[in-house]
């Protein structure tokens, strides 16, 4: 009979060919073959921004009224550019931010904690309105009734610190638009200690003799170019993202906004709209059981947005309305994030086996409590779970080591049987029914725990912790490459080693190739992090370790 281990490894074996040919192709600029990246569309691929800043307060950007109340209106927005245009600089202890008097949008935030992948000397940039990136947090007011102040509109920088003070808990900036149809939007943005989440309180002021039933609306601006440094080998999403309590979070692709095609639940009464890429994200979040119409949308070439349009109470002449926004742009810390406002961690995307990845996470995060070093928190995580599937990974290697011991029977009766392929299968069935050997039992008991490790991936891929730590000598930065490519070397050889612990295959030409498997899979481990690439190392060398306890005890060490 056909080898049916060996049928499984095949095709494992094919599909991660499959996978380099199509991350060989996304790194030569091409389309993907298999598996098209969705953060590419075709004006993503180009990897040109939308707009220059110049250019960028010319797109139209300003979301219409919600329809469910005033129908279908033309794009509206109060007077833009008039008057003295400004940058106002805030810094904190963990960010520094730069605000446009137009509009009283943030255009810049650097996340002073983290160091840039490519500029290690300068810090991460997320939200940027330069000549390389548009990415910007915009917010102000529509009506059916006519224009009124959006993030267009000209503001004032009325007050506020640009700097913690001794003893300051929190950092407040103050904005006052200039009247838009005698309606006037004051924006402070609260920023407190030692936090990445920001209060932004839009407070509407009616100086005209009509009651005014204004919309509110937050939006996030940004060119579809992946972010810099992202890996040709291995992709994470990059893109709008919504959450409802219903639907929950709801990825929505550049290239489905292309097309006009994004599917999400379009109204709720509570959730978010973020912006996600690897490790970071920036989000809106306004108040819990405050009706919202969510919308994603192609503004310009290579440019989209995503927002949520809130219904205000009617306001009369001489009143005001205050509506609090929270509004967060960092790392994507899990905890923290899921602290602020449940179902935000979901940024942090583990896909479908985050019920997996997410106790995983946890794991990591108390073992790192106690060690205080990724990497050996690492080591120890991969540890913890060789130990809980220890018996079912001994079920395995029994299992190959049988195989093992009678592949010498194999190898003479098919080299006798050669020329009669249906008496060569039915000799085959004889020996492995005598020898009590299982050509599966090797396979079944990991294949349960593929989806473990597989969620184990994630969790190292996705965790922003990861960024600049180091482990120990040469590893400084468990989130790039080893830079002296010591670990892949390392588990390129473990690997061969296991193959050679493994039963050969009766047929040369497959034995030949399990040989070349080693080498194949090596291309990938010395372009991975190097966190990810630690995981594997330690996983192999106590695989190895059981596996050849128990290879030792069945006598088959010296076995061919």
């Amino acid at each position: 009979m056909n080898d049916i281990r060996r049928t499984i490894l095949w095709a494992a074996f094919a599909f991660s060919l499959v996978l380099l040919w199509d991350q060989w192709q996304l790194h030569n600029g091409k389309p993907a073959t298999f598996f098209p990246a969705p953060v590419k569309s075709q004006e993503v691929a180009n990897n040109k921004p939308a707009d220059k800043p110049a250019e960028a307060s010319k797109a139209n950007d300003v979301p219409t009224t919600s329809l469910s109340v005033s129908g279908e209106v033309p794009q509206q927005g109060g007077p833009a550019n008039i008057g003295e245009r400004r940058r106002v600089e805030v810094e904190t202890d963990l960010l520094k931010l730069s605000f446009d008097t137009e509009g009283a949008s943030l255009v810049k935030t650097e996340l002073l904690k983290y160091s840039d992948a490519e500029k290690p000397d300068q810090a991460v940039v997320l939200l940027d309105q330069s000549n390389a990136r548009l990415y910007l947090s915009q917010s102000g007011l529509i009506s059916a009734q006519g224009p009124l102040p959006t993030h267009k509109s000209t503001f004032k920088w009325q007050s506020g610190s640009t700097q913690f003070k001794e003893g300051d808990k929190e950092i407040q900036v103050r904005f006052v638009s200039e009247p838009v149809n005698q309606v006037q939007l004051i924006k402070t943005y609260k920023i407190e200690r030692h936090s990445y989440a920001m209060q932004v309180e839009h407070e509407v002021v009616n100086q005209g003799n009509a009651p005014i039933t204004p919309q509110l609306y937050v939006q996030l601006l940004r060119d579809g170019n992946p972010p810099p440094g992202e890996s040709a080998f291995y992709s994470t999403f990059t893109g709008p993202a919504v959450y409802t309590p219903a639907q929950k979070y709801q990825k929505v692709e550049f290239s489905e906004i292309e097309k006009n095609k994004a599917t999400f639940e379009k109204k709720a009464d509570q959730g978010y709209v973020a912006m996600v890429q690897h490790y970071f994200a920036a989000a809106w979040i306004l108040p819990n059981d405050m009706a919202r119409e969510f919308f994603a949308r192609k503004v310009d070439n290579n440019l989209y947005s995503v927002g949520m349009i809130a219904s205000l109470k009617e306001i009369a002449p001489g009143q005001s309305q205050k509506v609090s926004a929270q509004f967060y742009v960092g790392p994507q810390e899990e905890k923290k994030l899921e602290a602020l406002y449940p179902g935000l961690e979901l940024v942090k995307d583990y896909g479908w086996l985050t019920i997996l990845a997410k106790p995983l996470y946890w794991l990591l995060d108390n073992l790192n409590d106690q060690l205080h070093n990724w990497g050996w928190s690492i080591v120890a995580l991969v540890m913890l779970l060789k130990l809980a599937f220890y018996w079912l990974n001994a079920q395995a290697y029994r299992s190959m080591a049988k195989m093992k011991a009678v592949n010498p029977k194999v190898m003479e009766m098919r080299e006798r049987l050669k020329d009669n392929p249906q008496q060569m299968q039915t000799e085959m069935m004889r020996i492995y029914r005598e020898e009590k050997v299982n050509p599966l039992g090797g396979c079944f008991p990991i294949a349960i725990q593929i989806p473990v490790f597989i969620a184990l991936y994630w969790v190292l891929l996705s965790t922003v912790e990861m960024r600049n730590a180091p482990w120990v000598l040469w590893v400084h930065d468990l989130s790039a490459k080893d830079p002296f490519y010591i670990l892949p070397l390392l588990m390129t050889a473990t690997t061969m080693l296991q193959t050679w612990l493994n039963p050969t295959p009766p047929d040369p030409v497959q034995a030949k190739l399990m040989w070349i498997m080693p080498l194949a899979f090596s291309v990938m481990f010395f372009v991975f992090p190097a966190g990810l690439v630690l995981y594997w190392l330690t996983n192999n060398i106590l695989s190895i370790a059981q596996q050849w306890m128990i290879n030792k005890q069945l006598g088959v060490l010296n076995l061919k």
